[in-house]
């Protein structure tokens, strides 16, 4: 009797290690992540209001800094396939990932030096029962205020910000259409006037 298995189940269960494959930029070592996210409802497609989002935090790999995923982007990878592995190894999701939130400089407190970092909206459509990472992390599903709360990194702190602002940004993007009431949507901000 032969068995198959689905390739779109089937994940690597090792973590890429090393930094032999690291791209640098002006000696600032590139990293990529993505901010999970999910609606409590599950058909649901766009906000109605902050309570129906969740985000997926995870732990550090020593378990005392609350963070989203992210790692190195390698020479071999675009940076949303770099995003999509760091998530899957270190968050055992799987998803859709939207257009970039943006890109910050940070120094690093663990090496003494500064990095760039991307980050990706991951909507999230498969959690792994098992993923490479499980044994040293843990992950939590968590509201919008919590996540603010309890994230570690000011710069995925404003990146998740910058998430709320694009779907808050979607859903009058969405009025505008129907109502014809919003004149400009312009990174997060949108203008109500009715001239």
């Amino acid at each position: 009797m032969e068995a198959f298995v689905s390739q779109d189940k089937v994940v690597a269960m090792v973590s890429r290690t090393g930094r032999e494959l690291q791209r640098y930029r002006k000696g600032r070592r590139q990293v990529v992540g993505c901010i999970p996210y999910r609606y409590k409802n599950d058909v649901q497609t766009s906000l109605e209001s902050l309570e129906e989002l969740q985000v997926l935090i995870i732990t550090s790999k020593k378990g005392k800094a609350m963070l989203f995923p992210k790692g190195g982007w390698e020479l071999d990878e675009s940076k949303k396939e770099a995003a999509v592995r760091e998530t899957i190894e270190e968050a055992g999701v799987r998803g859709i990932v939207e257009e970039k939130l943006g890109k910050w400089s940070f120094k690093s407190k663990t090496y003494d030096t500064f990095y760039e970092g991307y980050m990706f909206p991951l909507l999230v459509q498969d959690q792994l029962e098992f993923w490479p990472e499980q044994h040293v992390r843990q992950r939590i599903w968590m509201s919008i205020s919590e996540a603010k709360e309890v994230c570690q990194h000011w710069w995925m702190k404003e990146a998740l910000e910058r998430l709320v602002n694009r779907l808050t940004a979607q859903k009058y993007g969405r009025v505008k259409q129907v109502v014809g009431s919003v004149h400009s949507i312009e990174d997060g901000k949108f203008d109500l006037s009715m001239g």
